[in-house]
């Protein structure tokens, strides 16, 4: 690629000016590379119209993925290497200048004008320092404002007395207000977190971060990554992304698209499960044992009740012939397949294909030439699907685990020597249920009955799996998820200190011997973008109750943000909120009202008296108001300028024990970019201590 002439370094706006000419020519080339995709004619090339239909889906993605997004950088960094990459570095050997961003662009003779962040070329711009500058002569920055490129920042990383500094534009980047929903990073990457982005495809890994480390960040860079590294592949088997709840992936949406990525699934875990409609809920003490990686026992045997040894022999009639197999053959193929471990519905589908075997062996003996069609055909007759039918029957998950909870004596017999009396009550149904329809499952039900699901069919698995908020799930939800990528890897993404349900992970060695990938890679990132100083450093002091064992993180922002606690009397609280609602509201960027779900109503009938609007999490991107009224319980992984925290002691007393209330706040506390106000009537948490009213 041509590079532009190097001006003056004491004409800094000519150079600026050339760099916006190369932007200038990016966009256009990457206007034609999507006018040639719109242009391309497929009638003369695919074979049938199956071939077609499948050709233009993929040239409409490509066209989507092309979009020219004008408040978007299309390249936000360049490297001027000392020699060309990739090949030997003799001295003299000419040097090329690259420029990155989101994706790729060429110009009319296919020649790079931007290369796509993930390339390998690229990979300095993030690694790269003045003790190792990576055969760097120059790294370059570029600040934009709304999609003009405004300023460009230099590190000269082979020059001797180039000293190691924090970027300006890098700074200001991480402490841009966030508006609407979550951005990439892509131009913020740090050399830790692309470690794991790049991380191959062949292993697992598990990121515990601190809040605002940016794990969520870097598991959405880590699907693109891969994506344009194995696509073909990740194409066959699909990724997915697993998260908390709906807001939080709403929250996170435009993250990939934004890279080129459309295709990526986006899910709940109860999404995954979704075999039977929720509409009951189990208290904690039934949630917590439906959750127990125990209950993949119960369902094994539950599952296998029914297998029952023969009673009588199975007679063939073919022809003028009668071919008998004895019952105790039947049963050596029936004990055979139990202990081949193979899934129960497989089992039942080898079972008359083995009885149908024994069966031409017996023709065989007798002279006969049978073959493989005689064998299909003998495994469909009545007597040896009667006898399939009585010695190992069909089984419905649903219904299965339905008279598992409704029956007690079924569920005593299946749970002996596994569950305790005591956790067989807890989870067994007040009432029986008639039908599957009928039955108030809940969401720990679905698990289960998913669960029952795999023993009977294979679940299919995909090539990538990222699970988000990882720490919350129970060792079922766990072995749910790990189903779906048993052949392929997984991102696991949490926070040991933020896990809010009475089943969370104390360790990730657990959760991964759960998800069924043992042995995985844990790294930790405590180095914080997001949360002020001030704030992180308050918050942290909840970790000796909550993770004692976690590093507490530490931020690099150099903005100490606004920092207050206000005590206030009781019956001034709510004016008090609204107070500090108005405060932010002066301020750039979102805004959000965290309290307690009991909370919620009073606030919201405060807010609307006082003619303030406010959205629900999830409604972000709506221009109607800049602030959401959060309940404390959806708060986790979101994340607004300003957070207005109302009453700590509420919060704590919504959660069934304290470690879990103290948890919750925790993850209140860590939502702010810029500016943190908590308002109480009620004393703090005495790790909190009786911090004094302060301002930023």
């Amino acid at each position: 690629m041509p590079s532009p002439a190097h001006p003056s370094p004491n004409d800094p706006s000519d150079l600026l000016a050339r760099e916006r000419a190369h932007l200038a020519a990016s966009r256009s080339a990457l206007r034609a590379m999507r006018k040639d995709a719109e242009e391309l004619n497929i009638a003369d090339v695919a074979a049938n119209w199956v071939n077609a239909k499948v050709l233009q889906s993929e040239i409409e993605a490509r066209i989507k993925a092309l979009a020219d997004l004008s408040h978007t950088p299309l390249f936000f960094g360049r490297l001027d290497y000392l020699h060309a990459p990739g090949v030997d570095l003799a001295e003299g050997a000419a040097g090329e200048n690259f420029y990155i961003g989101r994706r790729h662009v060429h110009d009319a003779d296919g020649d790079p004008m931007v290369i796509d962040w993930r390339a390998p070329v690229s990979q300095p711009f993030y690694r790269a320092s003045t003790k190792d500058p990576m055969d760097l002569k120059l790294r370059r920055r570029f600040g934009y404002t709304g999609g003009e490129l405004t300023a460009y920042e230099d590190e000269h990383l082979a020059d001797p007395a180039e000293t190691a500094r924090t970027s300006a534009l890098l700074q200001s980047e991480i402490e841009r207000p966030r508006v609407g929903p979550m951005r990439d990073i892509v131009a913020t990457i740090q050399p830790e977190q692309d470690e794991i982005v790049r991380a191959g495809i062949g292993g697992s890994v598990c990121v515990q971060g601190a809040p605002g480390t940016g794990k969520t960040a870097v598991g959405l860079h880590r699907v693109a990554y891969l994506l344009y590294a194995h696509r073909e592949r990740l194409a066959r088997s699909g990724t997915l992304v697993v998260g908390p709840n709906r807001s939080f992936l709403h929250y996170i949406e435009q993250v990939l698209p934004a890279l080129g990525e459309l295709e990526v699934k986006q899910a709940t875990v109860d999404d995954l499960v979704a075999h039977v409609e929720v509409r009951g809920t189990d208290d904690a003490a039934a949630a917590t044992v439906k959750g127990d990686a125990r209950m993949a026992q119960v369902l094994r045997r539950a599952v296998r009740a029914g297998i029952t040894p023969p009673a009588e022999p199975c007679v063939v009639v073919r022809g003028s012939r009668r071919w008998r197999v004895p019952a105790y053959e039947i049963e050596d193929i029936v004990r055979e397949l139990m202990d081949r471990d193979i899934r129960y519905g497989a089992a039942r589908e080898a079972l008359p294909q083995r009885i149908a075997h024994a069966v031409l062996v017996r023709m065989e003996q007798a002279g006969e030439a049978p073959d493989d069609r005689v064998q299909d055909a003998v495994a469909r007759n009545a007597a040896v699907k009667a006898a399939v039918k009585a010695v190992w029957p069909p089984v419905d998950p649903a219904k299965l685990v339905l008279r598992l909870l409704g029956d007690a004596e079924f569920l005593a017999e299946q749970a002996d020597g596994i569950l305790t009396p005591e956790e067989q009550k807890a989870i067994l149904w007040a009432r029986p249920a008639r039908s599957v329809k009928s039955a108030k499952w809940s969401a720990a039900d679905a698990v289960l009955i998913d669960e029952a699901t795999d023993l009977v069919e294979r679940t299919p698995s995909l090539g990538h799996v990222v699970l988000d908020e990882a720490q919350d799930l129970s060792p079922m939800q766990y072995r749910a998820v790990g189903r779906r990528c048993s052949t392929g890897s997984a991102t696991i993404l949490g926070d040991i200190a933020q896990g809010t349900t009475p089943w969370a992970t104390d360790t990730w060695e657990e959760a991964l011997a759960h998800l069924g990938k043992p042995g995985s890679a844990v790294e930790e990132l405590t180095q914080g973008f997001r949360v002020p100083r001030e704030v992180i450093a308050y918050a942290s002091r909840l970790l000796p109750a909550i993770a004692p064992d976690l590093t507490p993180a530490t931020s690099i922002r150099e903005s100490a943000g606004d920092f207050e606690v206000r005590r206030v009397a009781t019956e001034d609280l709510d004016a008090a909120v609204l107070t500090a609602c108005e405060r932010a509201l002066t301020n750039e960027g979102s805004i959000g009202l965290i309290a307690a779900e009991a909370r919620i109503p009073a606030l919201r009938a405060a807010l609307e008296a006082a003619g303030m609007a406010c959205l629900a999490p999830g409604e972000e991107t709506s221009a109607e108001s800049r602030l959401t009224l959060v309940p404390a319980t959806l708060a986790k992984g979101l994340e607004y300028d300003y957070v207005v925290l109302d009453e700590p002691a509420a919060i704590i007393d919504g959660e069934p024990d304290e470690r879990t209330g103290l948890r919750r706040l925790y993850v209140c506390l860590t939502r702010p970019v810029s500016g943190l106000t908590v308002i109480h009537a009620t004393d703090l948490p005495e790790l909190l201590g009786a911090a004094a009213a302060t301002t930023g």
